[in-house]
């Protein structure tokens, strides 16, 4: 599923008129999307990570999924958008790509525990984006002068039926 969920993701932001690199490797880590659009002035960068979970068995920023206290949450969540972001080597990466200020985004779907969500959601570090959005945009957005690979996943994935 991860895999599909960024497929759609980088779909969904090439629509937009963004230059998409994919599954970007760093030893053991991975970025999931960055993402850039040139504008007038500065260019747009982005770096998406993506979770998509239909059946989340745990907290998104860790594994145990004992009862935690808010705070525990909080550094939780703290700690997962750190090595996802904030990681020297990938901010260095990032500025070796496009030197500028990059924004930072989390495509989610189903969680588990709410409450983790809505710390993410506080966060003045990132954006998060539901996937109930990315796909209602991709459904008013059909017909795009930019697609890429993901368009035959979108076009099935949106199918209503009246076309079969």
């Amino acid at each position: 599923m991860a895999l599909i969920a960024e497929e759609v993701v980088e779909e969904w932001l090439n629509q937009q008129g963004y230059f998409t690199m994919r599954g970007v490797t760093l030893g053991r880590d991975e970025m999931d999307i960055l993402a850039v659009k040139f504008t007038e002035g500065q260019p747009d960068l982005r770096h998406y990570e993506v979770q998509c979970s239909i059946n989340p068995v745990s907290y998104i920023s860790c594994g145990n999924a004992r009862k935690m206290s808010e705070r525990e949450l909080v550094v939780s969540v703290d700690k997962w958008i750190n090595k996802k972001f904030l990681q020297a080597k990938k901010v260095t990466l990032r500025n070796s790509l496009f030197l500028g200020q990059w924004s930072f985004y989390f495509v989610v779907n189903e969680v588990r525990y709410p409450e983790e969500l809505d710390i993410f959601e506080k966060s003045p570090i990132i954006t998060v984006v539901h996937w109930r959005e990315v796909l209602k945009d991709l459904r008013n957005k059909k017909q795009s002068r930019f697609m890429a690979s993901g368009r035959d996943l979108i076009d099935l994935m949106l199918m209503d039926g009246k076309q079969a």
